[in-house]
């Protein structure tokens, strides 16, 4: 069941460069945002359910950050103030949809792909010295240091702010590093921050 319910989920993608090398794209000059829908969100234990229309269905680690109040034109200092928590986050995407997809709305959207944790608020977290790691059936396939990131987070709030109002339940998903593979059914899929927590989730094939 979902822990959270955001008016948007807003994402980076390509926030690291071994990542971007890794799908044969460039890091961007400012942050790359997309959207996920609300709808696509599950917690932990639900399955992911990958669709028949797609061949490859890929797990995305992420380190998530909860908007704690409303904000517009937030400057990078000011930017951890909005933040209420912190949480593990799986952007679960069909990547053979957005080789040919001009926008990634359909290879990000479908029903169960963005999972999400526990939200562990931000005073609990040394969020200086944050990292995610993805497991799948046990093997470590991810690990990542925020410190790694392209644009770290208070960049990537005050780029956001810049030109939309964060509200308080918004969920930022930051970025993936490198070592995304495909999911196959039968798979359990750990998505681990950490100093925060995880979230765990077997994956089905669906018709």
């Amino acid at each position: 069941m979902k822990t959270i319910s955001p008016s948007k989920i807003v994402c980076v993608g390509r926030n690291y460069a071994k990542h971007a090398a890794e799908l044969g794209g460039e890091v961007p000059d400012e942050p790359l945002i997309f959207f996920k829908p609300p709808s696509s969100l599950i917690g932990e234990g639900d399955a992911i359910v990958m669709p028949a229309i797609s061949q490859r269905v890929d797990f995305e680690g992420e380190i998530g950050v909860i908007i704690g109040k409303r904000g517009r034109n937030v400057p990078a200092s000011e930017a951890w103030a909005l933040v209420e928590s912190l949480v593990p986050v799986n952007d679960i995407t069909a990547r053979d949809l957005q080789r040919i997809d001009d926008q990634w709305a359909r290879a990000k959207g479908f029903d169960t792909f963005c999972a999400v944790g526990t939200p562990v608020p931000l005073a609990d977290v040394a969020h200086s010295t944050l990292g995610v790691i993805t497991r799948v059936n046990g093997e470590v396939l991810q690990e990542g240091d925020a410190a790694d990131m392209v644009f770290d987070i208070p960049t990537i709030l005050e780029y956001i702010t810049s030109f939309m109002t964060l509200e308080p339940g918004d969920l930022v998903a930051t970025g993936t590093p490198e070592g995304v593979a495909p999911l196959h059914d039968g798979d359990v899929v750990e998505i681990e921050v950490v100093g925060v927590g995880s979230v765990k989730n077997p994956v089905v094939q669906g018709g």
